[in-house]
C-alpha cells in the first residue's frame, strides 16, 4: 500500500476536520498573474465550503476574473502530526441580499456562538456589503500523516 493511500482522510474523517477547524487559507488568481492568498472564516454547506467576505475585496475582484480557488485547511505542528485538506474548486460569488444575510446568520453563529435578533440585525448591517462565496470543488486532496504512527 502506498504511503499517499495511508494518509487520505475518508468523508467522515474530512467532514469531521473541517468541523473542527476555523480557517480556510483561500488562494485566487491575482491579476499580475501571482497567487492571492487570505484567510477565511468558513462553514460547510452541503459538502462544499462556503464564506462570505467584503464585496469589493481583491478576492472577489480575482475570483470575477477567474472563478478557480484554492483552498486549504490544515492543522499540526510536527510532521507526525500534520493534517489538512486542499481543495481545487470553481467559485458561485453571490450577492443577493437575502442568501447573504442568511449565510451571515449561519456563520457568524458558528464563530461567536450569538444568536436572536442582536445577531441578526448585526449581520443585515454587513450584509449589503458583502457577497457569499461558495466553492464548489472539482478535485480534493487530504494527508492525515497521524495514521502513519511515527513509522515514515
Amino acid at each position: 500500500m502506498s504511503r499517499r493511500n495511508q494518509i487520505t482522510m475518508s468523508d467522515a474523517e474530512m467532514a469531521a476536520f473541517l468541523d473542527q477547524q476555523r480557517v480556510v487559507i483561500c488562494a485566487t488568481n491575482g491579476h499580475r498573474g501571482w497567487p492571492h492568498l487570505m484567510p477565511l472564516w468558513y462553514t460547510v454547506r452541503d459538502g462544499q465550503i462556503w464564506a462570505w467576505t467584503y464585496a469589493k475585496s481583491q478576492k472577489v475582484k480575482n475570483l470575477e476574473r477567474d472563478p478557480r480557488a484554492t483552498l486549504q485547511v490544515e492543522d499540526g505542528e510536527q510532521y507526525h502530526e500534520l493534517r489538512g485538506i486542499m481543495i481545487e474548486a470553481s467559485t458561485a460569488v453571490h450577492r443577493d441580499l437575502e442568501l447573504v444575510t442568511e449565510f451571515g446568520v449561519e456563520l457568524l453563529r458558528r464563530y461567536s456562538g450569538a444568536a436572536g435578533e442582536e445577531l441578526l440585525e448585526a449581520v443585515r448591517t454587513q450584509a449589503s456589503k458583502r457577497v457569499a462565496l461558495q466553492f464548489v470543488p472539482e478535485r480534493t486532496a487530504t494527508w492525515d500523516h497521524r495514521k502513519l504512527a511515527g513509522a515514515y
